[in-house]
Parts: C-alpha cells; sequence; structure tokens
C-alpha cells in the first residue's frame, strides 16, 4: 500500500435510510425485469409492479421515470463496469486490444459487479428480452450510439488525440461496437443464455476483426 492509498480518506459508508432507499429500488428493479420477463414488458403494468413489493406508485416514481428506464437501470451498471474495465487496460495496448481485453474481462466479472443488485442469470435473461422487443430493441440501439461516442472519446484520450479531428478513435470504435451488436443479436437468438456463451461468443468474433479487413478474402484463403 503507497502513502497516498493510507492517507487517502475511507468511502462513506451509506447510512440508514440510504440503505433503505436503495433497498427498495433494487427490489423494485428485481420484481420489474421478473414481471417483464413472465408475462412481457408491454403487458407489465407500474401497478403490479408496485405491487409485488407493497410499495406505491408515488415510490416507484420516486425512483424511476417509467417502465423504460427500470429496463436500462442494469445496462447502465453493466455499462459503466465495461468503461472501469477499459480505463484499467494498461496504456501500452492498442485501441483494439484494449477493447477486447476490457470486455472479456467485464463478462468474467460480470456476476461480482451485480451482486448487490441483481442475479447475474436475472441480467442475462431481460439483456435477451430487450434483443427480443422491438421498443426496447429501438431504445437499446439509441443508447448504443451514445455509448460509442463515450468509448471514442476515451480511446482517443488513450492515445492522445483530437476525437473531433482524427477519425481513427471513432473508426476503430465503430468497429467493436458493431461486433458487440452482432454478438449480442446472434446470442439472443440461441438456445444457451449463459454468461459463457456470449463470452465465447464475443471473443470468437472480435478475433475475426483482423481477417475480416483484409484486402482480400480469397487469397487468405488460399493461403489457409
Amino acid at each position: 500500500m503507497t502513502i497516498d492509498e493510507r492517507s487517502a480518506p475511507a468511502a462513506p459508508v451509506p447510512g440508514l435510510r440510504e440503505r433503505k432507499k436503495r433497498r427498495t429500488r433494487d427490489a423494485l428493479l428485481r420484481a420489474a425485469l421478473l414481471l417483464f420477463l413472465s408475462q412481457g414488458y408491454e403487458r407489465t403494468t407500474v401497478d403490479e409492479i408496485t405491487d409485488a413489493v407493497n410499495v406505491s406508485q408515488r415510490t416507484f416514481f420516486r425512483y424511476f421515470a417509467n417502465k423504460e428506464e427500470v429496463v436500462f437501470a442494469v445496462q447502465d451498471l453493466t455499462e459503466a463496469h465495461f468503461v472501469a474495465s477499459l480505463h484499467a487496460r494498461p496504456a501500452a495496448e492498442g485501441p483494439l486490444e484494449a477493447m477486447r481485453g476490457a470486455v472479456l474481462a467485464a463478462w468474467d466479472t460480470v456476476e461480482e459487479a451485480l451482486a448487490d443488485v441483481v442475479p447475474v442469470d436475472l441480467y442475462m435473461r431481460s439483456y435477451r428480452l430487450i434483443e427480443c422487443t422491438p421498443a426496447l430493441l429501438a431504445v437499446h440501439l439509441r443508447r448504443s450510439t451514445e455509448l460509442e461516442d463515450r468509448i471514442s472519446r476515451l480511446i482517443a484520450a488513450r492515445e492522445g488525440l483530437d476525437v473531433d479531428a482524427d477519425p481513427r478513435p471513432r473508426v476503430a470504435v465503430a468497429a467493436f461496437c458493431g461486433v458487440m451488436r452482432v454478438t449480442g443479436r446472434l446470442w439472443g437468438q440461441g438456445e444457451d443464455t449463459s454468461v459463457d456463451a456470449i463470452r465465447r461468443l464475443t471473443e470468437t468474433y472480435l478475433d475475426r476483426i483482423g481477417p475480416a479487413l483484409a484486402a482480400s478474402w480469397r487469397m487468405h484463403a488460399a493461403e489457409a
């Protein structure tokens, strides 16, 4: 432990009131996701969610603006987990190598990252729900564009580049995020909804970015 680490102030411990609020929010989140999965997103009402937790509608709207916000609350956590993982990648790694390492590390630790909020299986099933629900998928794609811009700026900062002057960060991130969308869709169509399944698919497709961008696929196939 360094001197700086010893002298750094400890993170404040949440008080009883804050812990109670967090438990209520997490209970609403879990109840909503279970209802969405059992009877469908569109058919589930806010009243049914609040009844499941035995709280009022007013309490629900204190934590969430609408049902859509509930669905994507856990997505916010996993996206933040990926961004934190990307921040932690070694500076010597190139952009695509860093993003590959970050997303695989994030999948390896996603269960721990979500442990205090929802079981990882519930998250994976809700992720699949998004992929299978047109209204939610449209929101997901819009949010993905916003995340893509955030990652592009992070990659540019890692490389000491101006993201608005140099197109390379956005190009690299567009390729990476394109693979993420493809693997998410294919995983959502499959029978195996486990973390291992999407991690394997992600790794396989990320490892094909280089060969897919080769000048001539026929020439490389012949050499193989």
